[in-house]
């Protein structure tokens, strides 16, 4: 009888340790799931800023060099494009230096007129002009060039409307607003549905942080991300930026990457 009870007891503890254990797997895959799920959607668009305005945009299917500038080197180590988008002359936009030292054979190249005058036939490109207002697609992402351009009396020297190109991207149906060099120009103050901004602040060739923290609050994206900052007197008071944002509307999440 001693017996019988002590197997009896062993069986029950057997029993509810695996019905623990079975759980715990259980719950452990469950989660294991779930956090992959979240790493999936995080990851669905990598940004890499390089400096001041380059950067890359990572999707699934595509990679995007904005305004690609500092040589082979910036990119090193760094996937090869198969979107480049220029927004204007200037040479922290356009580098024809930087796009020969590139492995570009794949990549489809978007810029304004202004762009693709200045660059070389003889590096053979894929380059399609779109200006103010039209709209492409290319390589699946639907792309719209928004106007930039100055408003200050002092400024109007720097960036001439119909120029160079803003962009608007649709990527897995998020829509990306990269500024290029404007100020805050109705046309981005009329901006709809952006989940994430590309927003530019130097002086004296674009906007003070003020102005561009009125616009953001004007068009309100989900995300922004002040780029483009350095200016003649050094840099732009991106924490200022943030600031005024969150006070006006915390709903609008403001991310400070590592641009310099």
């Amino acid at each position: 009888m001693k017996f019988i009870k002590i197997n009896l007891l062993l069986l029950i503890l057997l029993t509810t340790f695996c019905c623990k254990n079975e759980k715990s797997t259980t719950e452990t895959a469950e989660s294991n799931e779930k956090m992959a799920e979240n790493t999936k959607t995080e990851s669905s668009l990598n940004i890499i800023p390089i400096e001041h305005a380059t950067f890359i945009l990572e999707s699934e299917d595509n990679v995007i060099y904005i305004d690609p500038t500092g040589g082979a080197e910036a990119f090193e180590n760094k996937n090869k494009p198969t979107l480049v988008l220029i927004t204007d002359i200037h040479g922290d936009h356009l580098n024809v230096k930087t796009l020969e030292a590139l492995d570009l054979g794949n990549a489809s190249i978007i810029a304004p007129k202004a762009v693709a005058d200045k660059i070389p036939s003889s590096l053979n490109l894929d380059v399609k002009v779109l200006n103010n207002g039209e709209k492409s697609n290319a390589k699946g992402i639907e792309i719209e060039a928004i106007p930039m351009y100055n408003l200050r009396e002092e400024a109007l020297k720097f960036h001439l409307k119909g120029r160079g190109n803003g962009y608007v991207l649709n990527i897995n149906n998020k829509r990306i607003y990269i500024s290029g060099d404007t100020e805050d120009i109705p046309e981005m103050r009329n901006l709809k549905n952006i989940d994430k901004a590309f927003v530019c602040m130097n002086l004296p060739y674009t906007m003070p942080v003020e102005s561009a923290a009125d616009a953001v609050l004007d068009f309100k994206p989900k995300t922004v991300y002040p780029y483009h900052y350095r200016g003649s007197d050094g840099m732009s008071d991106v924490s200022q930026f943030k600031k005024i944002v969150n006070e006006g509307d915390n709903s609008i999440e403001v991310l400070l990457l590592e641009w310099y």
